[in-house]
């Protein structure tokens, strides 16, 4: 380790100390985040265009998509182009919570602003089985943060096959924790959260360009495409030394999920198969006397509590979830048994 990495480190984990993460993104700070860092601009810095391309290259193969644009701004901007860029015809929406809301009402702005989409319906999650009909799009969380809910892939997949549409995924909270995003034509999602990037870029990946005309400058994908406007070059440099060590810090998360869960096993609401890595939702309330620590209030009235799972990735596979030992659960006040922590 160079003395400058080592700075970086030290630097990493004296920020860290100071707070115990519980939200779902950004993560902890990590000492690669920093490490990515320099002066850079956009047309002709060689170096820069150097490390773009490897931070694209490496999402695209972490998706398998064929096509990736890189934009200025959060999930919730990439959610927006890519709903006024591809979307049309009859649209499918699967109700999961505030989030999915959310795509719902993007699409009926695309029906508004474009045209090209003619009807938008809804399917609770629960029903996708009986949900019938012909759709050009099915448009999902993978993820549903706000009750701590995941949909298994191959159950998105098999209904938008059954219902004749391609798959597009608000990909937020799943994206660099989840597998099978290839299974989607077209995903959304940030630098942060399971990327483990600082925050201030969002990606649409996709495989076909999009055929629906974007009256907007702003809004139109291929003008994020074609680098027509100042793009989020500090926050791609905050992904080019992550990425090469992701399964390391995915690992982190994945040891303090398997914590929790064992901790609060008699709490949990979802089977396995709809557990997300990101974050539990538990029918007890978590709280916190630790001053250090940041809960995560869901933008939903859940009863219960949602906890998230990234406050430890700066440890990567050192992560035991020793951070968990900062909140008020049921299980608190008992000792914590060895295995809890292996």
């Amino acid at each position: 380790m160079t003395d400058l990495n080592q700075t970086l480190a030290a630097f990493a984990a004296e920020r860290n100390a100071a707070k115990r993460l519980f939200t779902a993104g950004p993560a902890s700070l990590l000492a690669e985040n920093l490490s990515g860092l320099r002066p850079c601009f956009g047309r002709g810095d060689a170096d820069y265009a150097q490390v773009e391309e490897r931070v694209l290259g490496a999402l695209k193969n972490m998706t398998g998509h064929r096509n990736i644009a890189r934009l200025q701004g959060s999930a919730s901007l990439a959610l927006e182009i890519m709903a006024l860029n591809f979307l049309h015809g009859r649209v499918l929406v699967v109700s999961t919570g505030y989030y999915s809301d959310r795509l719902k009402w993007l699409a009926e702005s695309a029906q508004r602003r474009t045209g090209a989409v003619r009807e938008v319906l809804a399917v609770d999650w629960r029903e996708l089985a009986g949900a019938t009909g012909r759709f050009d799009w099915v448009l999902a969380c993978y993820v549903e943060t706000s009750c701590g809910l995941k949909i298994p892939i191959e159950d998105l997949e098999a209904l938008a096959r059954r219902v004749g549409a391609r798959l597009m995924l608000d990909a937020t909270a799943s994206i660099g924790l989840e597998p099978g995003h290839e299974r989607a034509e077209a995903i959304a999602y940030s630098s942060c959260k399971g990327l483990f990037g600082l925050t201030g870029a969002a990606f649409v990946a996709f495989n076909e360009p999009p055929a629906v005309a974007v009256d907007s400058f702003y809004l139109k994908l291929d003008t994020h495409l074609q680098r027509m406007m100042t793009g989020p070059y500090h926050a791609i440099c905050s992904l080019v030394d992550v990425l090469p060590a992701h399964a390391d810090f995915r690992a982190a998360v994945a040891e303090n999920k398997r914590a929790f869960c064992r901790r609060l096993a008699a709490h949990l609401t979802q089977p396995p198969e709809r557990q997300p890595l990101l974050c539990t939702h538990v029918d007890c309330e978590i709280a916190s006397r630790d001053a250090r620590a940041v809960l995560y209030k869901p933008r939903s009235a859940l009863a219960g509590s949602v906890v998230c799972h990234l406050g430890e990735a700066h440890l990567g596979r050192a992560a035991r979830g020793a951070i968990l030992d900062s909140l008020e659960t049921p299980f608190a006040g008992a000792a914590v048994p060895p295995e809890v922590r292996r």
